[in-house]
């Protein structure tokens, strides 16, 4: 018979950061640092996730690609706290290309750069790559890009779609011009990564348009849309930037929604 499968899903805490301007990321701890000290900032967590299916262990963003003290990348040592090893990860689902989610597809170790997944498909839309260097902007390092495509490891896919049976993708702009969320479904379990659409359940509360995206308006939509979705279809929601219940579930009462 066949055995009722559970998707397993994890946060991999990468750590609380300022970001100004210059799109440099300091590592800040609000119990330690005083926000004033860094005047025109934005305080940011950042945790990429793993998800386990039953064919798959799939990351979903790499995170900053930053090191810890022993010189070990800080999403290596997270996914082995979760109990498992970093190549074993098949698939890298990106939701774009800014360089706090996407930082991480390379490791650059001992003078030498190497591929932080080096058994996975990088999925990535192909007019996010094309947006990346066609219009050049601090959030995208293009010199990460360029290592991984000279690995062979890129998947493109265009416009929204079905991935394989278990993921689905839906391009969204919004946070930028091709941004993507991911769905993925097995038995009767979905998971949703809204990455920037979706980055804290905190913006669930209240509505806004966020000057840092490309199309706040379109953004603060979407957010609304996918929420009520998830409410309505009991998803279990992967929030990239959540300060505290990096995964949660959304109800709807009252016309408010509320994080479960």
């Amino acid at each position: 018979p066949n055995k009722q499968r559970t998707l397993k899903a994890f946060a991999l805490y990468e750590g609380s950061y300022s970001v100004d301007n210059s799109k440099t990321f300091i590592p800040f701890d609000p119990a330690i640092h005083n926000p004033k000290d860094r005047p025109a900032s934005l305080f940011i967590y950042v945790q990429p996730f793993l998800v386990e299916t039953g064919n798959d262990l799939i990351l979903m963003d790499t995170g900053l690609g930053f090191q810890n003290e022993q010189g070990e990348l800080i999403i290596h040592e997270n996914i082995r706290k979760a109990g498992y090893d970093p190549a074993d990860v098949s698939l890298v689902l990106m939701s774009h290309l800014h360089f706090d989610h996407a930082g991480g597809m390379i490791n650059h170790a001992d003078n030498k750069l190497s591929l932080s997944f080096p058994n996975a498909e990088y999925v990535i839309q192909r007019g996010e790559w094309e947006t990346a260097y066609s219009k050049p902007s601090k959030s995208y390092k293009t010199e990460i890009f360029d290592f991984v495509q000279r690995s062979g490891s890129v998947h493109f896919i265009e416009g929204s779609g079905q991935f394989n049976r278990e993921i689905a993708f839906e391009l969204t702009g919004g946070h930028c011009e091709y941004h993507q969320v991911f769905l993925i479904r097995e038995d009767e379990e979905t998971i949703f990564f809204g990455a920037d659409i979706l980055p804290e359940p905190e913006q669930l509360l209240r509505k806004f348009v966020a000057k840092y995206d490309f199309d706040g308006r379109k953004s603060m939509e979407l957010r609304q849309e996918y929420v009520k979705r998830a409410a309505e279809e009991d998803r279990k929601c992967l929030f990239y930037h959540a300060k505290s219940r990096a995964i949660a579930k959304v109800a709807f009462e009252n016309e408010a929604f509320r994080i479960v």
